[in-house]
């Protein structure tokens, strides 16, 4: 990138909001996967790992800095989609496969999707009344993270039975 990229990046990433970094995080996540993918079909090892690193440290961050004070349960259903997430990422590192980064960038598609229609639910109600816009953003938020409930399932049996592999050394 040349300096004028890198300084309209700092820059929009400065003047944004919390609420747009998020979906921003999700782009990047969402980019570096199909990168990865990419990476996979053409046989660049180092590049698949460099990409698939950079989507995992996205996912990771999620994942800490979830707010369960708002809303514990979704914090804990995203808290193991976001695991599964991490893990399918690993698999896909580990056997140089780009199935599980095509079902993890549909995740995250959906989530941001799902984040983004809060956003601007939250938003609109803001402006009606800011008691009923909160409670309504993360009870639609939550519906559609119970639309997720499949992988988190699946998340919770797979980890359940996954067992760490030996790396030779």
């Amino acid at each position: 990138m040349n300096g004028y990229t890198n300084q309209y990046l700092a820059n929009t990433v400065l003047s944004a909001s919390p609420e747009q970094l998020l979906l921003m995080l999700y782009d990047g996540a969402g980019r570096f996967l199909a990168q990865a993918i990419q990476a996979i079909e053409e046989g660049q090892v180092d590049k698949r790992a460099h990409f698939i690193n950079k989507a995992s440290a996205i996912v990771s961050e999620f994942a800490a800095t979830l707010d369960r004070s708002q809303a514990p349960a979704l914090a804990d259903d995203l808290t193991a989609l976001y695991a599964y997430m991490l893990q399918r990422m690993m698999q896909a590192n580990l056997k140089n496969d780009a199935e599980p980064l095509v079902e993890v960038k549909g995740l995250l598609a959906d989530l941001r999707a799902t984040w983004a229609e809060a956003i601007e639910i939250n938003r609109a109600e803001q402006h009606q009344g800011a008691g009923a816009a909160k409670s309504v953003a993360v009870a639609r938020a939550a519906a559609a993270v119970t639309t997720l409930a499949a992988p988190v399932a699946s998340a919770a049996a797979a980890m359940a039975a996954y067992k760490p592999l030996a790396v030779a050394m």
